[in-house]
């Protein structure tokens, strides 16, 4: 059965934060508040975590996982970034944005779009979710919590406590988070491609 979190919004008890980047370093998959939509976290190197993510999802292996990032820093570490593409992506985060760019070797290969060689990286406006970054240190790998069949995600942490019971082991409610997920912008090519229109405003893509 999964663990439930009741935090605060903008001041989440550190206490609660820190049994939760304990459990995720102990293999975790669990449930987190951003700043579009709940998301499916776990640690970047737990193949486990990344097979229940599919499972949970009904991913295939072209589906672009998202490492999401403390600050900008840590997103540096794991893709490469021109100056140009570095100007656009500093001045839209932290924010509802996922950008696809090239990996460098730190990603773990399983975590890789099969041809493109790309992973998809954000950095979050949300308070619980950085909080949680900031204990654990290193990006969680994410995944929006979309479940298969369904055209919006969900927004109530009892109702997700309540269905992925048993599929994850821990939900961290800190209440509505919404149904828009990011706005994805592909930098791979090294121009900006809108992927997918989403919570973020694309004008400055366009």
């Amino acid at each position: 059965m999964a663990k439930y979190f009741d935090v605060h919004p903008e001041n989440p008890q550190q206490r609660t934060i820190s049994q939760v980047a304990d459990s995720i370093r102990a293999g975790a998959l669990v449930v987190y508040p951003t700043d579009s939509c709940f998301a499916l976290g776990c640690q970047l190197g737990s193949r486990d975590g990344i097979d229940r993510i599919r499972s949970i999802r009904r991913l295939d292996d072209r589906h672009h996982f998202t490492l999401v990032c403390q600050n900008f820093a840590q997103l540096g570490q794991f893709v490469h970034i021109d100056n140009d593409v570095f100007r656009a992506i500093k001045a839209s985060t932290p924010g509802s944005y996922t950008f696809i760019l090239p990996a460098t070797r730190e990603v773990p290969r399983k975590l890789l779009h099969p041809k493109k060689k790309t992973v998809g990286v954000r950095i979050p406006d949300h308070a619980v979710a950085q909080a949680l970054l900031a204990e654990l240190g290193e990006p969680l790998l994410s995944s929006t919590l979309l479940l298969p069949d369904e055209e919006e995600p969900m927004t109530q942490g009892w109702e997700i406590k309540e269905q992925l019971d048993h599929v994850v082991d821990a939900v961290i409610d800190s209440g509505d988070c919404g149904t828009e997920p990011t706005t994805v912008i592909d930098f791979s090519s090294g121009e900006a491609e809108i992927v997918r229109k989403g919570a973020g405003d694309t004008a400055r893509f366009e």
